[in-house]
This record gives structure tokens, sequence and C-alpha cells, in this order.
């Protein structure tokens, strides 16, 4: 399920995960700020250079099989706090001047979607993405784990996995890793490989040969 390693190594990793999912936790974010330069957006990913480093330590491994994956596995939206579920966190974290009503529903504000630079007023135009798809997780690891590991995967607010971004940008991208998709504004692939890997390493989740070889390419020019 995880990379090969020594004994010692394989206990770090499995140290490492279990605290992972034992520390997931809900963080509401309430930043209201104006202005794409100065957006709410998900937690800071580690630089490029660690970012580099940690892309060193993945394991290459061709993707394994999607038989038996389903959404369904990785249960989200899930209730964060009070009405408020993942979504409507993340819409009011990454939002500005956002309003909800008693049911957590985003009724006005501002969405600035960093993969394309558009800006919406309305949440139906903005999508939830899950930076290492769903899909790809699975593929990657994600298969082996447990429904509740798989639940907070799909529901992280700590690291940079869920982000606001326009909705049929989002619908392009679809299960695609760095080597078949990047954001269309290329101002923000450091960001979002720097994301990327992140999520990666945090998971303990393997890289293809042509996706890592992207991602370096992206890196080495941050």
């Amino acid at each position: 399920m995880f990379r090969t390693r020594t004994i010692t190594a394989r206990r770090r990793v499995y140290a490492r995960r279990s605290a992972v999912f034992a520390g997931l936790s809900a963080l509401v974010g309430t930043v209201v700020l104006s202005g794409p330069a100065a957006q709410a957006a998900p937690p800071t990913p580690p630089s490029a250079a660690t970012a580099r480093s940690y892309l060193s330590e993945l394991t290459v491994r061709a993707e394994g099989s999607s038989d038996g994956y389903s959404r369904d596995l990785f249960p989200h939206w899930i209730t964060q706090s009070g009405a408020c579920n993942t979504r409507e966190v993340v819409l009011k974290r990454d939002g500005t001047n956002v309003q909800q009503d008693s049911s957590c529903a985003a009724v006005s504000g501002s969405w600035y979607s960093p993969y394309d630079g558009a800006t919406w007023t309305a949440a139906s135009d903005v999508d939830i993405d899950h930076v290492v798809p769903l899909a790809e997780a699975w593929t990657s690891g994600a298969s082996g784990w447990t429904t509740a590991e798989r639940q907070s995967f799909a529901n992280d607010l700590t690291r940079a996995q869920l982000i606001a971004v326009t909705d049929n940008v989002n619908q392009s991208k679809s299960d695609r890793d760095p080597a078949e998709w990047l954001p269309p504004s290329s101002g923000y692939h450091c960001m979002y490989a720097r994301m990327w890997v992140q999520v990666k390493h945090v998971y303990d989740l393997t890289v293809d040969s042509a996706e890592k070889s992207a991602l370096s390419g992206i890196l080495s020019g941050c």
C-alpha cells in the first residue's frame, strides 16, 4: 500500500500516516480579504526547494488499477461545524466578503479562481477542487486505505488539497495528473506543483514516471 522501504523506514511511514489521519480536524476559515492579490487561500504549501526534496522521496510506480473505484468511497462533503460542510467552509475561506445563510450556504460574495484568473459572484459557478483528484489518489495507493482514511483525505482542510476554482476549469481537469493537465494560468503552475507534491508526500502516494518528470520540470523553474 505504501512504498517499499526498510522495516525501520516503513515504521516511520506508518507512524506519519497514522498521525496524518488521526490529526485531521475541522479548520473553519473566516478570513475576509479584498482583491485577488490578498485572496484567502488554502494553507501555504512548502517551498519549491522543499517540494523538490519531497518529490525525490516519492516512489515512482505505474498507476494502479481503477477497478473498484467510486467517489462514494471518499465520503464528502462532511459536516465540519454546525450546519457547515467542507464545501461551505472552503467557499468561506477562499472567498471575499462571503455571506452565509442559516444553513451555511454562501448567498453572496466573490471568488477569484487562481487556476484561470476569473472572478465569480455566484457560488454555483465555483467548484471545490481536490488538487490530487480522488481517482488519482485511488490508483496511487488510496485503494488500500480504509473508508475513514479516504474520508479524511477528501475533506482535508489542513493541507493545500482543497481550493475554490471555476467550475468548468475543474471539470476540464477531471482526474488528470500534472503530466496531463495544468491550470490555464501558467503563473500558477509552480504553486500547483508545490501543492500536488505536498499532498502526495503527506499521504505517501506514488507518482508515475511522466507525472514525476512534469513536476520536476515545473519545480526546477520556480
